[in-house]
C-alpha cells in the first residue's frame, strides 16, 4: 500500500506574455487527471481555476511566458524565492519568443512602437524565464505537449512524495 502524503503538493500556475494557449493544455488536462490530482495537489496561485489566491510557499511553481515588463520581473523573483522548483511552461516561457519579436525590430519599426514600450511600462527587451530567474525544469513548445509536461509533472511529483 502506498504512503499516504501527510500534506499535498502546493502548486502555483502563472502567465506572464504569451498567447496562454499552454494554459488551456493544462485546463484540460485537469479535466482528464482532476481526481487524482485534488488529492496531490493545493492550488494556491491559479488565477485561471480560481478568485482567491495566495503566493507563499510553493513546492512547484508553473511560471507560462515571457518576461515584458519590469512587474512580471519583479513577480518572477517573488515566485521563485517562494518556490522549491521553477518550471518555465511554453516556448516564449523557455526561449522568450514569440512573444520576443520585438526584440529583433530594425530601428524604423522600434520607433513605430516606442509608444507602446512607454504606455505599458514594458522592458526595453523581452526576456526568456531563465535571463530573470533559475528554472529547475522546462517544458517548450507553443503550446507545450500535453504528454511532455505529464512526463515532467510525474517526475516533480516524486521529488515531493
Amino acid at each position: 500500500m502506498p504512503k499516504k502524503r501527510k500534506q499535498k503538493i502546493r502548486v502555483g500556475w502563472f502567465t506572464f506574455s504569451c498567447c496562454e494557449d499552454s494554459t488551456i493544455i493544462f485546463t484540460e488536462l485537469l479535466n482528464d487527471h482532476w481526481k487524482e490530482w485534488k488529492e496531490l495537489f493545493d492550488f494556491r496561485h491559479a488565477r485561471v481555476l480560481k478568485k482567491n489566491n495566495v503566493l507563499d510557499e510553493l513546492d512547484i511553481a508553473f511560471i507560462e511566458g515571457a518576461v515584458a515588463s519590469p512587474e512580471h520581473e519583479k513577480m518572477a523573483k517573488e515566485i521563485r524565492k517562494v518556490s522549491k522548483k521553477v518550471v518555465a511552461i511554453g516556448a516564449c516561457a523557455v526561449q522568450g519568443m514569440p512573444s520576443a519579436q520585438r526584440n529583433f525590430f530594425d530601428e524604423k519599426q522600434k520607433e513605430e512602437i516606442e509608444f507602446l514600450i512607454s504606455r505599458f511600462k514594458a522592458l526595453p527587451k523581452v526576456l526568456k524565464l531563465s535571463d530573470v530567474v533559475k528554472v529547475d525544469v522546462e517544458v517548450p513548445g507553443c503550446p507545450m505537449n500535453p504528454e511532455d509536461f505529464l512526463r515532467k509533472v510525474n517526475l516533480l511529483v516524486k521529488e515531493f512524495v
